[in-house]
């Protein structure tokens, strides 16, 4: 124990002297000792820390007073040198004031001695540069009086011999930079003369313009009357003395003709009269000599570009008159023709790339525009005098060297558009016919008003020509018409294919491209707004059959005509065909249904005025009054298709009767008919026999025996083997008992209740010799629960009685059967 109190002191005193960073292997030691050494060190270590702690306080407490006396004088030492900052504060900003004074004296004395040494060297070198002065000073001079070419002369000698020996002086490079300055004015004196020039120019370009068309026009027309003559003169095969004479006669005929030109051209200004192109040249000449004709070439190039886009831009209006089209093209030729005479009269200023770049962004707005415009233009005749304005422009272009093909492609852009045009005006045409049309055949009383129908319209009738005056035409009053009117439109499209330079084949190409649009689009769509039209009835509709037979029959001679006027041979050329035959074909189609429409559609107005009392206990006897006049309709509507082909009647026929079939088995199982009473079926069973008959001798007697409950069975039996509608043939053509298969469903249903045979029918359901197999179970079982409900409300007291009890029992036996053979089908189904 002795010993280990020693050995803590010397790790005490390792610790308190050995760096913190060496001290672990000292602290390793003491737990290497004796298991309790950890436990003494720390209770030696806790004594040492009280000595220490204990010395501590001694010290303190003995420098307490002299830190107290340190933070007092500190506190002395702080208001002074608060007092000392303050003092230095001032005597800085006195100092700062005295010396602004004494810096502001010293920069005047500076100044002064720099102005005395800049006086003094303006003294020694104002000889040197006064020489420059007077060149200078006559220069200004000579720009004043304006003798730019003698200013130019001054400019050269200054800039060559003076200028450089004073060159180191700022006015000397005032000057230096004043002579670009002077030149660019003489450059600008000299452009006004241009800019006038320019304004001329645009004042005048319509004028110039209208000139060169008008000129362009005479030499057409010169040339093509010189190349008649000579074609004439070359054709003749005459004597010497003959030709002498006509040779004769042409040089006075061809003198006559250019003494006129002459004198014409006397009368017409020219380009070069309405404007002096002087100044151009004067221009030119100075920037020449300046070394800037690349400049002036480019400002020249530059105005008459924006001028040229100022010419090509249209008026807002210029597709509602002639005259809008007119000033624009005469400002475009006139601008062009004074560009090809520069071309011609400068060296440089423009160039044939120049001129052929502007003409290409021209061609390329002009085209644009044209399009734009003549999208417009919904008259026809200003379509037409547009293609002539083109062709005239194209033309004077064309004589000064610019190429104008795409012109041509454009009109051929119009051509489709005034076929457009026209094709919206014959429309209107074609309607006024229609409407103006009376739909009944044209009667002729003589052979004058026979041979005037025959010259508008060819027709041949050989059977129609052997009878007597009075007679009627087969076709309406539309018929001519129309034809001449499709003729009348071949020559409104002829006129915009002359002066096209296309063949005679590309003509006549496009003349029956468009009579076939106008057959196929516009008569087409103007027929069959007329067949759907409320007021055309069936009578109109037969005439527009035949009136459409007529015109597809006309369709060669339009060919022919064709032909005749562009001078094609269809033998040596294949010639497009005209479409008129489908056109006419499908317009008949649409009358044809129409017709089976409004057969229909009477047949209903005819039905809805239909009046049964659904309760009546006993028939009348006779068929009811709607029916009648049904009937009677239809038989004389059947006799106005007797003028149709016969397949078309026998069609309107066929569904006529389907459709009054259909329209009186809906009536007979109408929901809302709740009740039906076996009165009622005979009476419907008699209206129906009255559509099947038509011989009212032998039907009067038969409805006879109809009023009889006895003798009901056996007229119905006789029915079957009476004269029916369809063998009396309302429409010729029918075979067999094709028209009682539209009846066939109606008359078995009937049969069935009238003759109340549901034993055979049951036994014989499915099998295809049933004898009432068109019936469908569903459509007995809803006849029959309708007559059962009518059988329970009239027979109050059925209960009482055996034969009603039994018929009631035999109802509602039959309806469970018939009801097993609906589930049986849906079931199946």
């Amino acid at each position: 124990m002795a010993e280990s109190l020693p050995e803590h002191d010397r790790i005490l005193q390792e610790i308190e002297s050995t760096d913190t960073a060496c001290v672990g292997p000292t602290l390793r030691s003491v737990y290497d000792d004796q298991p309790n050494a950890h436990q003494r060190f720390m209770e030696k270590l806790d004594a040492c820390i009280r000595n220490h702690d204990r010395e501590i306080e001694k010290m303190c407490n003995f420098h307490h007073q002299g830190f107290v006396d340190a933070i007092t004088e500190l506190l002395k030492v702080r208001a002074d040198a608060e007092k000392l900052k303050v003092q230095v504060t001032d005597t800085n900003r006195r100092l700062q004031d005295a010396g602004k004074e004494v810096i502001a004296q010293t920069e005047g004395i500076i100044r002064c001695r720099v102005q005395q040494r800049n006086i003094t060297t303006v003294v020694e070198k104002l000889q040197l540069c006064l020489p420059v002065l007077e060149m200078y000073s006559k220069l200004k001079e000579q720009m004043n009086v304006k003798r730019y070419y003698s200013a130019l002369k001054t400019m050269e000698q200054l800039e060559n011999l003076y200028l450089p020996r004073v060159s180191q002086y700022r006015f000397c490079q005032i000057m230096i930079e004043n002579l670009p300055k002077l030149r660019e004015e003489i450059k600008e004196i000299s452009m006004s003369d241009l800019k006038d020039f320019l304004e001329s120019i645009r004042k005048h370009s319509d004028k110039i313009g209208e000139t060169a068309m008008k000129q362009a026009q005479q030499q057409k027309t010169f040339s093509t009357a010189l190349q008649k003559q000579n074609n004439v003169n070359y054709g003749r095969n005459m004597h010497l003395g003959k030709s002498r004479i006509w040779e004769s006669k042409n040089e006075i005929t061809l003198k006559r003709t250019f003494e006129e030109e002459d004198e014409h051209e006397e009368e017409v200004l020219t380009a070069q009269d309405l404007v002096d192109f002087s100044p151009v040249y004067r221009c030119l000449h100075i920037y020449s000599v300046l070394g800037d004709g690349e400049i002036f070439e480019n400002y020249y190039r530059k105005q008459r570009r924006k001028q040229a886009r100022l010419v090509l831009q249209p008026q807002s209006s210029m597709h509602e008159t002639v005259e809008g089209y007119r000033r624009y093209f005469s400002q475009i030729v006139g601008f062009f023709v004074v560009e090809d005479h520069i071309l011609h009269v400068t060296q440089g200023l423009v160039t044939r790339t120049y001129t052929d770049e502007l003409w290409n962004m021209a061609l390329s707005k002009i085209i644009a525009v044209l399009r734009t415009h003549s999208s417009y233009c919904s008259d026809p005749d200003l379509v037409l005098e547009l293609k002539n304005l083109i062709v005239v422009f194209a033309d004077t272009l064309q004589g000064y060297g610019f190429p104008v093909n795409r012109l041509f492609d454009l009109l051929f852009e119009i051509r489709d558009q005034y076929n457009e045009t026209l094709l919206k005006k014959w429309s209107g045409l074609f309607r006024d016919i229609f409407e103006a049309d009376n739909y009944s055949p044209i009667p002729v009383a003589n052979e004058e008003e026979y041979k005037i129908v025959i010259s508008k319209f060819p027709f041949q009738d050989p059977e129609l020509d052997k009878q007597c005056f009075p007679k009627k035409l087969p076709m309406s009053q539309s018929v001519p018409q129309i034809y001449i009117q499709v003729k009348e439109f071949i020559y409104a499209s002829l006129k915009f294919s002359e002066s096209l330079h296309r063949s005679s084949t590309e003509i006549d190409d496009m003349l029956r491209k468009s009579t076939n649009l106008l057959l196929t689009r516009t008569l087409s769509s103007c027929l069959q707004n007329l067949i759907k039209k409320p007021h055309i009835g069936l009578t109109e509709l037969v005439q527009i059959i035949i009136n459409t037979t007529h015109l597809e029959q006309a369709c060669k001679y339009l060919e022919d005509f064709i032909t005749n006027i562009t001078s094609i041979s269809q033998v040596t050329v294949h010639t497009a065909r005209l479409y008129g035959l489908s056109t006419f074909k499908d317009a008949r189609h649409g009358a044809e249904g129409e017709i089976y429409t409004k057969l229909n559609q009477k047949i209903d107005e005819f039905i809805q005025i239909a009046d049964y009392d659904w309760t009546m206990s006993e028939s009348d006897g006779r068929a009811s009054g709607y029916l009648m006049d049904l009937i009677n309709f239809l038989r004389s509507t059947f006799q106005v298709f007797t003028h149709l082909p016969g397949k078309v009647a026998q069609t309107a026929c066929m569904s006529a009767c389907q459709h009054l079939s259909t329209s009186l088995m809906q009536m007979l199982l109408d929901s809302e008919l709740k009740q039906i009473s076996m009165g009622a079926i005979q009476q419907f069973n008699l209206d129906v026999i009255q559509c099947e008959f038509h011989d009212f001798l032998d039907l009067d007697h038969m409805l006879l025996q109809c009023c009889c409950p006895e003798g009901w069975i056996e007229s119905i039996n006789v029915s079957t083997d009476h004269i029916l509608f369809a063998s009396s043939e309302p429409v010729p053509g029918f075979q067999g008992d094709t028209l009682q298969l539209a009846f066939i469903d109606l008359r078995q249903l009937l049969d069935l209740f009238m003759v109340w045979d549901w034993s055979t029918y049951l036994a014989d359901y499915g099998q295809s010799t049933s004898k009432y197999l068109r019936v469908n179970p569903s459509t007995a079982l809803t006849l029959l629960e309708k007559m059962k409900d009518t059988s329970k409300k009239n027979n109050i007291f059925a209960q009482f009685r055996k034969n009603d009890r039994d018929k009631q029992k035999l109802i509602e036996t039959v309806v469970k059967q018939l009801r097993s053979l609906v589930n049986g089908m849906s079931q199946h189904t």
